[in-house]
């Protein structure tokens, strides 16, 4: 048998509600050969190797954590539109060295003013399939990334705001040429890339084909608009000509336009919130709390799985991969009923991660035999009734890790939710399709959808960077893109170091397992697949599927930093 921490590679069970889960964000183009990154002063790891250098430059010349994030976003949203941008949302979840303080920022796109419960509702009164929604004006939400990173800056940054955005300037007007990852989703999104004017000009040839791997990409509207952000701070975004230019081309939009408004740009605000920390073991799990499931479902199923003790059973038992996959059924079971914007909805997130409430979770699984059906609970008994959520999650995102030489530490995810999000775009960027992460039905048989789309409201997300902490400090900062994914790529890999004893890059390369409505997706052509007719056996339906992880980890060791990057994508660990 092949050690499940290698790749054996050379270089419908599911409920409608969650139809689309089925579908990977982002395929996996190649895989890339990555060895742990050590250094002593101060690291980066990111989805690009351009954007890694780019904070790496950052802090090289004396900027802090904070800096870094500023020009690693930036210059994700140029060389890596397909998953971030400008036009979409973040949270970040940061550790203020000076202060010892962890905290979070909600940079969360908001649902537009105007909008309502059936924006999603057809002609015929049924739920709009998933790209028809998508794919237009209709699913773009506030943009929150530059809000947010400009309110970190104004209170934790260290350099001169312009001079952390001049380098990603001078790169969209000299141009980069298109990595192999993005040219071959070009290839592969170009029907609905060529919908609208200005993306198909911009990544598409005169003759609709795609543009390919080298091809050098400019982009001066992009250094327009970064001018002007550069000049003007955040209100060089939220007002002005960028801002007429996002309601223009969201309301514009041919045959699925949408409400977007410059009142919703100007009202728009960044929410810093508590962390929600799991207890696992010695350490505590942090994150990002509601409107993102992250941090609440990772910490349940960790919880749910501890009295099992992994750690023994080992990462080559098939039995320590069913209980994950029960715990995971079981911590999404609830996140589908009771987790959404935390502003309008009272969410049970201490009642969720109660001790005695896990404990109920923990007794319903049974080693060696898959759950009959993963019920919610009750984690509350006097919750009002709830109706399931109908959400359709399909997040194209990034994720990367900042730790400076003071010690500070980033750990933030950031989307424009679908691959290429709305495919609209304004002065040079991607606007997201985030509204699509409500759940397309308000209600159900009279009962409230918890996820329901509302005026003003954050969608619910998977997005979960992390710092996991040892002892009141932090000990390793640790997130992925991949949709519902998410969740499972993370606490994966958390329980593989913590439990199973491998080294973060180690815990990052082995075979992904994903559980979360009852089948069992394995990573295609992996050693997992070894474990098939066992999973059958135990009561799951077994499906190999492309589990496009992007891992990306820095953790904070005896002797330094060590950081790590999925072999699946195109990220790079950088360290001084």
């Amino acid at each position: 048998m092949l050690p499940l921490l290698l790749f054996a590679v050379s270089s419908n069970a599911y409920s409608s509600q969650q139809a689309t889960d089925a579908f990977a964000p982002e395929s996996t183009t190649a895989l890339e050969t990555k060895s742990i990154v050590t250094a002593e002063d101060w690291m980066v790891t990111a989805a690009n190797p351009t954007a890694s250098q780019a904070g790496a430059d950052v802090l090289a010349r004396g900027g802090n954590a904070i800096d870094a994030m500023v020009a690693i976003q930036l210059t994700l949203g140029l060389v890596e539109p397909q998953s971030s941008g400008i036009g979409g949302g973040s949270f970040l979840v940061y550790w203020d060295a000076k202060d010892h303080h962890l905290t979070t920022y909600d940079g969360r796109e908001t649902a537009p003013l105007n909008a309502t419960g059936d924006l999603f509702i057809d002609d015929n009164g049924q739920p709009m399939k998933f790209y028809d929604a998508v794919v237009g004006g209709r699913s773009v939400g506030t943009p929150g990334t530059v809000k947010l990173l400009w309110d970190t800056h104004q209170k934790y940054g260290k350099l001169d705001w312009a001079s952390l955005i001049e380098p990603t300037i001078a790169l969209a007007t000299q141009g980069f040429p298109i990595s192999a990852r993005l040219a071959a989703l070009i290839e592969k999104d170009k029907a609905f890339l060529s919908r609208h004017p200005e993306t198909r000009h911009y990544l598409l040839q005169g003759d609709g084909k795609a543009k390919t791997q080298g091809t050098v990409l400019r982009n001066p509207d992009y250094a327009k608009t970064l001018s002007l952000i550069a000049s003007k701070g955040a209100d060089g975004f939220y007002d002005g000509p960028v801002a007429q230019s996002i309601v223009d081309a969201v309301h514009n939009a041919k045959g699925n336009p949408g409400l977007l408004s410059r009142e919703d740009l100007t009202q728009y605000s960044v929410v810093q919130r508590t962390p929600v920390c799991a207890p696992y073991k010695q350490y505590d799990v942090c994150g990002m709390g509601p409107p993102s499931s992250g941090a609440l479902t990772i910490g349940q199923i960790l919880m749910t799985i501890e009295p099992f003790n992994l750690a023994t059973l080992g990462a080559s038992n098939p039995i320590s991969w069913q209980i994950l996959a029960d715990a995971s059924r079981l911590a999404f079971a609830d996140r589908g009923m009771y987790v959404a914007d935390s502003d309008f909805f009272d969410v049970p997130t201490t009642e969720l991660l109660n001790t005695d409430y896990i404990a109920t979770r923990s007794a319903l699984i049974t080693p060696k035999k898959a759950l009959p059906s993963a019920p919610h609970g009750t984690p509350v008994a006097n919750l009002a009734s709830l109706s399931k959520d109908q959400s359709l999650e399909l997040p194209s995102t990034t994720h990367f890790n900042v730790i400076d030489s003071e010690g500070n530490v980033v750990s933030m995810t950031s989307s424009v939710e679908n691959v290429f999000g709305s495919r609209v775009m304004a002065s040079g960027f991607i606007l997201n399709n985030e509204l699509t992460d409500f759940s397309f039905v308000a209600e159900k048989n009279g009962e409230p959808v918890a996820n329901r789309l509302e005026p003003g409201k954050r969608p619910r997300s998977s997005m979960a960077p992390t710092i996991v902490m040892k002892d009141d400090k932090p000990y390793m900062a640790i997130g992925s893109p991949g949709g519902s994914r998410i969740i499972g790529y993370v606490a994966q890999s958390i329980i593989a170091h913590v439990d199973w004893g491998m080294d973060i890059q180690q815990a990052i390369n082995q075979p992904k397992m994903i559980n979360r409505f009852g089948e069992m997706d394995i990573e295609a052509n992996t050693a997992l697949s070894e474990f098939s007719q066992q999973f059958e056996s135990m009561g799951y339906s077994v499906k190999a599927r492309d589990l496009n992880s992007g891992l990306h980890t820095i953790r904070i060791s005896e002797n330094g930093l060590e950081g790590a990057a999925d072999p699946r994508r195109e990220g790079v660990a950088i360290g001084k």
